[in-house]
């Protein structure tokens, strides 16, 4: 009955294994005063006399299961049955819980009840909980524990965040997996700002805080939501996590190795995090402004000196930054530069392999960046995903594939950049007229949408054609991409397509299942969700715990 949880805070185990210690001690001396006879009898060989001995009459406890999952706000009523023992009313009772280490830094013990029979409403915060029922004689002081699991979960815990914009106005509403239900409009009583121009919604799962890992982006401010329900303070506002309180707008966020980013008005801000949360500084880029586009590898789970990919729109070309430079670890070296600057510190830092790959030999000028896109293909298994870019000349398409690793190469990465792909997609149908592109984590292929219908192009070949997969009749393409997993046991949805659509003033989400199908999307039947307004982006929203 009584199991140990694995525990990793002292504090918590001290105070755990105190109460369990004295009811151990408790045991210890029930179990010596029926010894002692038995004791006296071997230490006195002379003493022939008769003794009676006396069995603990312990009772038995049932009719608790080894596990309960609960919504927040849900009944848990559970009544024991015990058999044995003394009279109900010789004991008292317990129910308590312990949450189970997951990293959040919630360190919760709580009483559940101190009656026999639980009516718990569940007011716990969602995660995973040891569950104990314990009763103890109020004379003796011995107890009888029964250890279970609890589970709580929230209606919003896992599903999708659709990002909507409704006449201009930002409202995020969410899919439920746990419920089945759609929540429309979930930030109308958080009290946040109204904003309007809604831009994105993002899971900063890595080098920010648990309690509120999601960040709304939009045109007049940016701002986290909490874990639970998006709940907001004052203090989840952008300004807050910059060093000089200004009132970032960010219109893409990204992270890699111990820094995240994100780019604002055409310049790039990083921020540094080794076991604390940094501010965000000055903009890394003084000279010349950058696409609102940041390029990192999503493919490698440790990285120690990440780059990043920026396209200055000024000089129309490809540059790159590593933050680590600027340390005296790498020679105080300046971070941001070309990409043949990058090259060159990779070669004096890398002795073998620095930049792998061959599909271009130089690194393109003079074009306009049309898009770019982080993915988790990897052709050459080195923990390094392609980041793609579809640069315009004139009429003319290219798409250019770079791999971004590790300046030091100590973990994951076997590079530091890599020219994976080149292709050029002039020929493909329409594309001059493209107003989404979306990138397979799956294979070398480019999805890009016009007016309602959706191409698909396979990189690979050459020259390069498109063929039409999808045709929503009278549907506008209001969204569309490959929403990129976090949890490891869901990276093959990262291959799923998600569609935003509008007809007659109605959102339509569509998740087209790309794994089983290798990519080809023509002939799936996606899961579909009705109600929404005109969907900007759609993030799903995964298990924390």
């Amino acid at each position: 009955m009584m199991k140990m949880p694995s525990m990793k805070t002292a504090s918590l185990w001290f105070l755990v294994n105190e109460l369990k210690m004295n009811r151990l001690l408790s045991k210890i001396y029930a179990f010596a005063l029926l010894a002692a006879p038995v004791l006296l009898a071997a230490s006195c060989s002379g003493d022939l006399g008769n003794y009676d001995y006396v069995e603990l009459n312990e009772p038995t406890i049932s009719g608790i299961e080894t596990s309960y999952d609960r919504l927040t706000m849900e009944k848990l009523e559970i009544q024991p049955q015990i058999s044995g023992g003394l009279a109900e009313d010789a004991y008292e009772y317990s129910w308590s819980v312990i949450r189970q280490s997951d990293n959040s830094g919630d360190m919760t013990t709580a009483v559940l009840g101190e009656e026999k029979n639980l009516d718990y409403t569940v007011t716990l915060s969602p995660g995973k909980y040891y569950f104990y029922f314990t009763m103890t004689e109020k004379d003796g002081g011995i107890y009888w524990e029964f250890e279970s699991e609890l589970s709580v979960s929230s209606s919003m815990s896992k599903g999708w965040m659709v990002l909507c914009d409704e006449d201009g106005q930002t409202r995020l509403d969410f899919v439920s997996d746990i419920t089945g239900l759609t929540y429309r409009d979930v930030l109308a009583s958080n009290g946040m700002p109204r904003w309007k121009g809604p831009r994105q919604i993002v899971w900063m799962n890595r080098l920010t805080p648990t309690t509120a890992p999601y960040y709304l982006l939009t045109d007049e401010g940016a701002s986290r939501l909490g874990a639970d329900g998006f709940e907001w303070t004052e203090e989840y506002l952008m300004m807050y996590e910059m060093g000089d309180l200004s009132e970032a707008k960010p219109e893409l966020m990204v992270s890699a190795g111990f820094t995240k980013a994100f780019v604002s008005d055409g310049y790039a801000y990083s921020c540094q995090v080794m076991g604390l949360s940094g501010l965000y500084g000055s903009a890394v880029n003084k000279s010349f402004r950058i696409a609102p586009y940041l390029g990192v590898n999503v493919s490698a789970t440790s990285i120690y000196a990440e780059i990043y990919l920026l396209y200055d729109i000024d000089n129309k070309r490809f540059m790159a930054y590593c933050p680590l430079l600027s340390t005296n670890d790498l020679g105080a070296q300046e971070p941001l530069g070309d990409m043949e600057y990058m090259e060159s510190i990779a070669e004096s830092l890398i002795s073998d392999d620095p930049v792998t790959g061959n599909a271009f030999s130089e690194y393109p000028e003079g074009m306009d960046l049309i898009h770019m896109e982080n993915t988790r293909y990897d052709p050459g298994n080195a923990s390094m995903g392609v980041t793609y870019s579809v640069l315009a000349d004139g009429d003319k398409r290219y798409v250019y594939g770079i791999q971004l690793g590790d300046m030091l190469v100590y973990a994951d990465c076997t590079s530091a950049i890599g020219k994976a792909c080149y292709a050029d997609i002039s020929d493909c149908t329409d594309i001059t007229s493209a107003e989404f592109f979306a990138f397979s984590s799956l294979k070398n292929c480019m999805y890009y949408s016009v007016g309602s219908k959706i191409y698909a192009a396979d990189l690979s070949t050459s020259p390069v054609s498109s063929s039409l997969i999808l045709d929503l009749g009278g549907e506008s393409i209001t969204c569309m991409k490959f929403n990129l997993y976090k949890q490891s046991d869901n990276y093959r949805l990262s291959y799923d397509l998600v569609l935003g659509t509008l007809a007659d003033g109605e959102g339509v989400l569509r998740v087209y299942e790309g794994f089983d199908s290798n990519g080809e999307l023509g002939s799936v039947e996606p899961t579909r969700y009705d109600g929404f307004a005109a969907i900007v982006d759609a993030t799903y929203k995964e298990l924390t715990y």
